[in-house]
């Protein structure tokens, strides 16, 4: 399952209903869930899109399933949908890394504006993901010393300058920052930082 899915899990069928017409008719694509040990049992970790998860159910509680997908290392923006009494409840969870809660009696129409907004958080934190790992890739193709050359250049350090520090030829200074930039598809220091910065996101 690749494409983006609302994941609304409540085990009040009216309200699940309800919410699956209203998305649908935004183009957004969603499955219901009645409680949250389904959901969890049928969960993967390739999944895209978000969760609408209500905080009071049968059986696990919303907040317990918070937790056993914090604990799993879900990546998907989770809504809460929170009655009057749980909104201290609510807070704590968004501190937690929530993406939102609405509060119940709630305008539909908002609640799907929301989904669609987590649909674009999940996308651009796996954009992040990509582009972190494509770097650490790039990196690990570094040896040590092309390494420390390359921290000298992102100081702004001359060829001069590293070849005396290093204690090394300035042919063998220049052919290092060749293979760095080589090895890590750029074409100057500056693209060079800016795309380590990627690490520090």
């Amino acid at each position: 399952m690749t494409n983006k899915q609302a994941h609304i899990i409540d085990d009040d069928e009216a309200i699940c209903d309800a919410l699956a017409w209203q998305f649908r008719t935004r183009g957004i694509d969603c499955v219901c869930w009645s409680n949250a040990e389904d959901f969890l049992a049928a969960w993967q970790p390739d999944w895209r899109g978000c969760i609408v998860l209500d905080i009071r159910l049968n059986g696990m509680s919303g907040l317990a399933c918070f937790d056993a997908l914090l604990e799993n290392q879900c990546p998907l923006p989770v809504i809460f949908m929170t009655g009057h009494g749980d909104i201290q409840m609510a807070v704590g969870a968004l501190k937690k890394g929530a993406f939102d809660f609405i509060e119940k009696p709630f305008n539909h129409n908002e609640l799907a504006d929301r989904v669609l907004a987590a649909f674009e958080a999940d996308e651009e934190k796996r954009r992040v993901i990509a582009d972190r790992d494509t770097v650490e890739e790039r990196l690990s193709a570094l040896t040590s010393r092309e390494k420390e050359v390359m921290n000298l250049i992102l100081e702004g350090r001359y060829n001069k300058v590293i070849a005396n520090q290093l204690a090394i030829s300035m042919r063998t200074v220049e052919a290092h920052r060749s293979h760095i930039f080589n090895k890590m598809k750029v074409r100057s220091a500056v693209e060079l930082a800016q795309l380590l910065s990627v690490l520090k996101e």
